[in-house]
């Protein structure tokens, strides 16, 4: 569901829908309490209400904390692996000038196939959270086969050659990084606690009388809005190839590999 609304809705959208689904939920549930228990009204559970909101509060800000932290830096994490492969694959097209025009050929056309696999086969998988393995293996193995099947011969074509073997060899385990990333997602003991808190605290909060209508709707509504915004963040930033806030195929079109674009 969540991959679903980060694919179909811009960030704008999706912080409408989920933090006004959260606040008129809240409104809703507050105005049900107040008329099934009108005894809240006079806050008779105010001191209990208040300590358990303030521990729960505290523990929930911390979990809250520290899973936006570990995304975020997840996030970037990602980007860079990208940014990486991409970087090693230009450094393999442009060590491809020492090599004799055939072999110069065969590379440009391996790694062009191969960077069309990745942003117009692969993207769109991991876009999914699906694994997208079989995607590029076909392309990969293209590339293999080209520096496999060319004996150096020159000092200056060894050196080359060495350092397209080992950034290549560096292609292919960014590339498993990155797969791996797309699949991924919190643990289910953090989902619980990102969710299951949000549910707790606003049911606290529902237990926390004020005489005064609109100042209690008030109340309630911006603790909802301050939870509704802090789950978009987590929906937004669990999904790494998701949604507008995500890592980009754009390296692979920039540069170097821009030639394999035609542009």
């Amino acid at each position: 569901m969540g991959l679903w609304l980060l694919n179909n809705l811009n960030t704008a959208g999706l912080t409408i829908l989920i933090v006004g689904g959260v606040v008129v939920v809240s409104l809703a549930a507050c105005l049900v309490t107040r008329r099934l228990f009108p005894a809240l009204i006079n806050g008779v559970t105010n001191d209990v209400s208040r300590t358990v909101l303030e521990l729960f509060g505290a523990i929930y800000g911390i979990v809250l904390a520290f899973v936006i932290v570990t995304l975020w830096t997840e996030l970037e994490q990602v980007q860079s692996v990208v940014t990486s492969e991409a970087t090693d694959l230009a450094v393999i097209s442009r060590n491809a000038h020492s090599f004799p025009d055939d072999v110069q050929e065969k590379l440009d056309r391996a790694i062009g196939g191969y960077v069309h696999a990745v942003v117009e086969d692969a993207w769109p998988l991991m876009r999914d959270g699906k694994n997208s393995l079989s995607a590029t293996s076909g392309k990969l193995e293209a590339l293999y086969t080209v520096l496999q099947d060319y004996n150096p011969k020159t000092a200056s074509e060894q050196a080359f050659y060495s350092e397209s073997v080992e950034r290549l060899n560096d292609v292919t385990a960014q590339r498993r990084t990155r797969i791996l990333a797309a699949t991924q997602q919190l643990p289910a003991l953090l989902e619980v606690l990102t969710y299951g808190g949000a549910l707790v605290v606003m049911l606290v909060t529902l237990l926390y009388g004020v005489e005064n209508l609109k100042v209690q709707l008030l109340f309630v509504g911006s603790i909802a809005l301050l939870v509704g915004l802090s789950l978009t963040l987590v929906l937004v930033l669990e999904h790494p190839f998701a949604g507008d806030v995500s890592a980009s195929p754009h390296p692979f079109m920039e540069g170097q590999l821009r030639k394999y674009w035609g542009k």
